[in-house]
């Protein structure tokens, strides 16, 4: 397929759930919706860590978060790790984004040979230190900006987002007789705010809505219960202002679908359809307050599970329950672009999207990490068939799921003696990747030292915080 153009669509914040063509009752996104109609839904699929910075070294690199060491919000890519995109780029293959990137800095050599209308970190590459600070965890008052920031609306997210569509669409016609080409277009919706453009939120204003999921077994959690206080955003809200923040959501998601629906017309305008692979994906999910939580940073489904289709010539219309993670898209753009890899010793390991859309292996396990702000400890999730685990360092209360019989996680098996085989062989996939206990703590002396470098705990906390990253 080496002569085949590689088209990676990129949202922020996209459920995995939160498609029409995943069974969502009330978001309407067609184009999405059609885009699976034609390819492969992988209906397993995860991001390595339920946060921004981390999961997009991941993408850019094929590398867990644990190999990368972009531990956080302020432990970003500078380049430090092959990319992807160097590799294409440098056997002379066209390889470009347009749109967040969240890398540290324009300065840094990413791999792009162009990087059109980028977003990188704030604070000049340092993005959000405050993440680092645990004993004790500070406050975080801007959480009051998520239930205050909702509605109908312009923002600059979505004027941003709109400019990436038209640059996309000009970007594929003026390169429409070129040698095939790797594109990373990548939007911010349907991140908060939880504003909408007006015709999008008004495609919600009335429909009934689906009630929070409740559970009060988050205050039982140690570790759960901490990051609870932390990520206050909940507290914010009464039940009309979340009724406004859940129909924006919604309203983002058709938003961001009008505008993959720009891109693809303009792929289509450019006769280069039928030669294109194309890849939607999202960097983490969205909670929506479901189990106390907005945003992510949590290993349930609505944070840690992603939306990823893969579409174009020679991909199978099928729904795919091999679990895939977002670092197998290394090694499908290197295969793409007729890059040799080695074949992956290990389940986790970057594996060619393509291979699994024709050859599924639903005994596979992928695997997830979170050493961010808001946490006490770093914790690590294993989807392996039906079932997640969750192990927290430095705690004695995992969680375990059948996601198949409990799609909405309510009941933690952990503690039960008829699961405590699943648990062994869970925790086994588990140190098969990793010592979580040692890589907790290496995780730990390593942001010691951004916070030494930063000038200590208080100097970190003069740092401009913020909600979500200004353009």
């Amino acid at each position: 397929m080496t002569d085949k153009n590689f088209l990676i669509l990129c949202s922020d914040e996209h459920a995995t759930g939160a498609l029409s063509c995943r069974g969502h009752p009330i978001i309407k996104t067609p184009i999405l919706d059609r885009l699976a109609d034609t390819g492969t839904t992988f209906t397993r699929a995860y991001t390595p860590s339920p946060i921004c910075v981390p999961a997009r070294a991941s993408l850019a690199t094929g590398l867990q978060v644990h190999e990368s060491r972009c531990w956080s919000s302020a432990e970003p890519y500078y380049g430090q790790h092959r990319s992807w995109m160097h590799d294409l780029r440098d056997v002379g293959r066209n390889t470009v984004s347009i749109g967040k990137l969240h890398f540290r800095s324009g300065q840094d050599d990413n791999g792009f040979a162009d990087e059109i209308l980028p977003m990188y970190l704030t604070n000049e590459g340092k993005g959000w230190p405050q993440a680092l600070i645990r004993d004790p965890l500070p406050g975080y008052p801007e959480a009051e900006e998520m239930a205050r920031d909702i509605g109908p609306g312009e923002t600059s997210y979505s004027h941003y987002d709109r400019n990436i569509a038209d640059l996309a669409v000009k970007w594929l016609e003026e390169n429409k007789m070129a040698d095939p080409w790797t594109l990373f277009v990548s939007f911010i919706s349907p991140h908060y705010p939880l504003t909408a453009p007006q015709e999008f939120y008004d495609m919600y204003r009335d429909v009934k809505l689906p009630d929070p999921i409740e559970d009060p077994q988050i205050d039982a959690h140690p570790v759960l219960r901490e990051m609870r206080k932390f990520w206050d955003y909940d507290d914010y809200f009464d039940h009309k202002s979340r009724d406004t923040a859940i129909r924006s959501y919604y309203g983002l998601c058709s938003f961001l679908d009008h505008n993959i629906g720009k891109v693809l017309e303009g792929l289509k305008n450019s006769a280069q359809l039928e030669n294109t692979i194309i890849l939607y994906i999202s960097d983490h999910g969205e909670m929506l307050g479901n189990h106390g939580f907005w945003a992510k940073s949590v290993m349930y489904e609505d944070s840690v599970g992603v939306p990823m289709i893969l579409s174009g010539p020679g991909i199978p219309q099928a729904k795919n329950q091999t679990p895939v993670s977002l670092t197998d898209v290394a090694t499908t753009a290197r295969h793409l672009a007729g890059i040799p890899t080695a074949k992956p010793t290990k389940p986790w390991q970057s594996t060619n999207l393509i291979d699994i859309a024709t050859n599924s292996n639903e005994d596979r396990f992928v695997f997830s990490e979170y050493h961010d702000g808001g946490s006490p400890t770093g914790f690590y999730m294993i989807r392996w068939k039906d079932w997640k685990y969750i192990y927290y360092a430095s705690s004695s209360a995992p969680q375990l799921f059948n996601l198949s019989d409990d799609p909405i996680e309510m009941n933690n098996l952990a503690e039960l003696k008829s699961c405590q085989q699943i648990i062994q062989t869970m925790h086994g996939h588990l140190v098969t990747v990793l010592d979580p206990e040692a890589i907790n703590k290496q995780a730990f002396a390593d942001q010691a030292k951004v916070i030494e470098a930063n000038g200590g705990r208080e100097a970190i906390l003069e740092i401009p915080s913020f909600n979500y990253t200004p353009i």
